[in-house]
């Protein structure tokens, strides 16, 4: 079917938006000049044209960090994003001489700065180009797994031949849901090193207790340092690599924020479902949430049961653990916010409408999109099951890689599964050096055994034989088994890894070993299950942009924000620093101080500040960074800035464009914004820069730092 474009609903949404939710939006930088006038309405005092460049200043200075964003800071490569971003590397270099976690991290020197974990990237976008016709090309007049492969075999060699030239990490991103797509090429930079973590009293200052909560009291920031190879090109870990020179970086401001002042955050937003269906709605409420919930809270049990009195174990896990209790909150947030705003009526009471308003010749499309989604429903359980097994394994998960790369391996690299390219092995390698530092057998078995639990409860129809053949039907079965399979594997052991990933990345046999036999099965399984999706997935591609079509069309007749979801592509919101009124009686100032990490100690984990922090309070010298008005030292602030996960660590931009904050949380009422957009309740919470620079100067003090950007060591 021919569509018309998209360009003239886009165009009149943007133009009545600021009518609708000004501070709604995760925009695309290209699409900020059409918004200039809302801009200096709100109180942006730069160039809005400015903005519509990734690759020139300020948005230049913005990259990639782990899972999350991150901003530089310094000419010389210092990067500024949250200790939970960076957790997993200061993790990695916790050991019982140097507890990085608890006591935190402070180089003395460029050569005292210690190396990330080995699949630890940071990306540095350098172009965003539309791409859609050459990625559609191919694929019209083809439905199914025939339109799917179509795409994806387009979408490979954009980024062959945009990574042909060396040291670029390229990907062809969809946007509106297979109605455009954006080459994005990145420098990769893989020399990571960690320069300045604060203790964990301080960087995860109440932990799951203030978790998505407001007020907040944590200094969540780390600072790290990008380098390169002595010809300023991406290299790995070498002690002979030079500080990395980046296009920008950002300037910290001396001010700090104030109630109303105009704010704007720039960073890698993850995923948004926004612009999903109704029946998409429906089911993310009454299904996907609940089932999250429940299994990430038992994958916590678990982890904390096992590390009671292995503190290696407890070390070990620590990053998981964190990164599960911020799911399994984020999931129970989300689903009370979507009941709160009633979002499952009101997006059905919408679409309805809309259909009602559409054009006819959708129609068709609509319905079979309809009818793919609910295939993709039923496989939902089982799918969630199968894809924590792995991901929340470490041996497993080796095994698994490993299998998949010498099966994907033995094809021409063109017609390889993306993440097992040649292009993806340093990353593969990356992972199978670090399991030593994140494994403990005992804590592997029992959360496999949670897992392969639920799986063997699924109906018949939704689990696949294969995994009753290895696991067994009943929990004696799957004891046995577990424990046959760790007992006798040798893949506990980095060198045995290693030299099974030399044999998979040429498409070779594999030396044996039971786990890996295991994983041959699962492989298998993994394969079925994919052609599968796949197939649903091509049809999806082909038909959504028909809904999508009627949506904009629709929401721009009402004068509604008109944005792309979220994809982890750079996008900029903005809006302003704001209180936050919750419920009836109950108001939030939108600054906090150190008055309430005092209140709220109890020198009891999760709240016990460090006592070098509680005596700086007392003593009250706060230098230059007391806020003028309040008298004392401010911690965190918030504003009405739409972020998402995946905007942890990105910066908040002052009117001039200078760094006054970094993003680290949502409050718990607005957690369910990845879907539904409530201005009522929608904030962001972030640090101070004056907080930061205080711990800096009086705290734990790093005073080459403060000079090395530009701040005043008072």
């Amino acid at each position: 079917m021919k569509r018309t474009p998209l360009a003239a609903a886009m165009a009149l949404g943007m133009s009545l938006a600021a009518a609708a939710n000004a501070n709604e939006g995760m925009w695309m930088p290209t699409q900020l000049p059409a918004l200039a006038k809302t801009l200096k309405e709100a109180g942006f005092k730069g160039d809005p044209s400015t903005l519509a460049d990734v690759t020139a200043p300020p948005l230049s200075a913005v990259v990639r960090v782990g899972g999350g964003t991150g901003a530089f800071v310094s000419g010389v490569g210092l990067l500024l994003t949250n200790h939970h971003v960076a957790y997993g590397v200061i993790q990695y270099n916790a050991s019982k001489e140097h507890d990085t976690i608890n006591d935190g991290f402070i180089a003395q020197g460029r050569d005292d700065e210690r190396a990330a974990n080995p699949d630890y990237r940071v990306l540095v976008t350098v172009g965003f180009d539309k791409v859609t016709d050459e990625v559609l090309k191919e694929a019209r007049g083809k439905t199914g797994r025939a339109y799917y492969d179509a795409v994806e075999n387009a979408r490979k060699r954009i980024v062959a031949d945009c990574e042909a030239e060396g040291g670029v990490r390229c990907s062809v991103a969809n946007m509106y849901y297979g109605s455009d797509f954006y080459r994005i090429r990145q420098l990769e930079l893989t020399d990571i090193r960690l320069v300045y973590a604060p203790p964990r009293a301080i960087g995860n200052y109440g932990d799951e207790i203030d978790n998505f909560m407001w007020p907040r009291h944590t200094g969540d920031f780390t600072l790290l340092r990008a380098y390169v190879g002595k010809d300023g090109k991406p290299a790995p870990y070498s002690k002979d690599n030079v500080p990395y020179h980046p296009p920008a970086h950002l300037k910290i401001s001396l001010d700090g924020p104030r109630e109303g002042d105009y704010a704007m955050l720039a960073g890698y937003p993850g995923t948004t479902y926004r612009l999903r269906t109704a029946a998409e709605f429906a089911n993310q409420i009454d299904a996907v949430l609940p089932r999250r919930v429940e299994v990430f809270q038992q994958l916590i049990d678990v982890i904390e049961a096992q590390g009671k009195g292995n503190a290696d174990a407890r070390t070990r896990y620590a990053s998981q653990l964190q990164s599960l209790k911020n799911n399994r909150k984020r999931a129970a947030g989300e689903l009370e916010g979507l009941l709160r705003s009633d979002a499952k009526a009101q997006r059905a009471q919408d679409e309805q409408a809309m259909l009602a308003a559409t054009d006819a010749r959708y129609k068709a499309d609509i319905d079979a999109l309809s009818a793919s989604l609910a295939a993709e429903r039923d496989a939902g359980a089982g799918d969630f099951l199968v894809t924590l097994m792995s991901s929340q394994t470490q041996l497993l998960r080796s095994a698994m890689l490993l299998e998949r790369l010498r099966i994907e391996s033995a094809k021409p690299d063109a017609a390889r599964e993306s993440g097992y390219q040649q292009r993806d092995q340093a990353l593969i390698e990356g992972v199978l050096k670090q399991v030593q530092r994140r494994y403990d057998p005992a804590v592997e078995k029992a959360l496999l055994t949670a897992l392969l639990t639920r799986y063997q409860q699924l109906p018949d129809a939704r689990r696949d034989a294969r995994y009753d053949a290895l696991f067994g039907r009943t929990p004696e079965q799957l004891r046995k088994a577990l424990d046959t399979l760790y007992a006798a594997t040798r893949l506990g052991d980095e060198a045995q890894r290693l030299s099974r990933f030399e044999a998979a990345r040429k498409g070779g046999a594999l030396e044996a070993d039971p786990l890996l036999a295991a994983a041959a099965t699962l492989v298998a399984a993994q394969l079925d299950a994919e052609r599968e999706s796949k197939e649903r997935e091509g049809e999806q591609l082909r038909l959504r942009p028909s809904y999508m079509q009627a949506l904009f069309a629709w929401r721009a007749s009402q004068g509604r924000a008109v944005y792309p979801d979220a994809n982890s592509t750079l996008r900029i919101s903005y809006g302003r620093v704001e209180a936050l009124h919750p419920r009836d009686a109950v108001s939030y100032s939108p600054v906090t101080t150190v008055a309430g990490i005092v209140e709220k100690n109890t020198n009891t984990v999760p709240f016990d500040a460090p006592r070098p922090l509680l005596d700086a309070i007392a003593k009250g010298d706060f230098g230059s960074t007391a806020d003028p008005v309040l008298k004392t030292q401010t911690v965190n602030f918030l504003t009405n800035l739409d972020t998402t996960g995946g905007n942890s660590g990105s910066p908040v931009l002052n009117a001039r464009g200078e760094l006054i904050g970094l993003n680290f949380d949502s409050n718990w009422e607005s957690v369910s914004a990845s879907w539904w957009f409530d201005p009522r309740y929608k904030r962001a919470v972030h640090v101070d820069m004056r907080y930061l620079r205080w711990l800096l100067a009086k705290v734990y003090p790093a005073p080459a730092l403060l000079d090395e950007m530009g701040l005043p060591r008072e």
